[in-house]
């Protein structure tokens, strides 16, 4: 399946790692290892707290983490030696349980895991086999010396995800936070397609929906995946979801914009 398939990040994670250490080198996309050397040198200095209520308090903020949260800091504080497992499993949240990785068939996950790449505060991208430990960084925190993450990912992705989409098309299911870390150029929007999820209650009444989004977007994933779709185009792309049964409705095109589909569900 020629396409670059872009998700967003879950704030559901496994509670643990299983497997050998964190080694930035082997993650995908090596050209980002020193961006993710200091995004990660960041985060555990902001999370080492130590004894200091003031500066756990800081630690929290920076974070958008509560009081009852503050044990993140302490798995922060330590990632460069913590256990690790595939990025598939350690994001646990709605959209990756309809996506439900675990129960694809081996030629549906191994291109899973060649198409995908999920958005993180903390590693730019990642490929669903890349071994990581869980973690807590939100796209919107802010690390000492690096700023606001969003920012930051924005200067460094650019040209890395701008490479890695080729000549295929692109679907881009990044919630808005995630998604501005990465605009693609004019010369890939046209190959962009990205997806809003409506939920039509009675004709003409629509609304969209937030925690059913993530499903839908996991649900259209997997049905792709399962179908062996191979869009080599947009169109294509937008005709195979047709194909799936997705009631999909294009938004009118706007030049050097991503195309815009919206897909309506009657049932959450």
């Amino acid at each position: 399946m020629p396409v670059l398939i872009l998700l967003p990040p879950s704030e559901g994670k496994a509670d643990a790692g299983t497997g050998r250490r964190l080694d930035l080198t082997r993650l995908c996309l090596p050209e980002l290892t020193p961006a993710r050397e200091e995004v990660l040198g960041a985060l555990m200095t902001l999370s080492a707290t130590g004894r200091s209520d003031a500066a756990a308090d800081a630690a929290l903020t920076a974070l958008g983490l509560t009081a009852g949260q503050r044990g993140e800091l302490a798995r922060n504080a330590r990632l460069d030696r913590a256990a690790t497992a595939p990025a598939g499993q350690v994001y646990t949240g709605v959209l990756y349980e309809a996506l439900g990785l675990a129960t694809l068939p081996p030629g549906a996950l191994r291109t899973a895991r060649r198409t995908v790449l999920v958005s993180s505060g903390l590693w730019g991208v990642v490929r669903l086999a890349d071994r990581i430990p869980p973690y807590r960084c939100p796209i919107g925190a802010r690390l000492p010396g690096v700023g606001a993450l969003s920012a930051y990912w924005r200067r460094v992705l650019s040209p890395v995800l701008t490479a890695a989409a080729g000549g295929g098309p692109v679907l881009d299911l990044r919630s808005a936070a995630y998604a501005a870390t990465w605009t693609p150029p004019a010369e890939l929007a046209g190959r962009t397609v990205t997806v809003r999820v409506l939920h039509e209650r009675r004709p003409g009444e629509r609304t969209v929906v937030s925690h059913f989004n993530k499903a839908t977007k996991g649900r259209l994933v997997r049905d792709l995946l399962l179908a062996g779709a191979r869009p080599r185009t947009a169109t294509g792309l937008i005709g195979a979801l047709r194909d799936l049964k997705y009631p999909v409705e294009e938004r009118p095109v706007t030049t050097g914009r991503p195309r815009q589909i919206d897909v309506v569900v009657t049932e959450l």
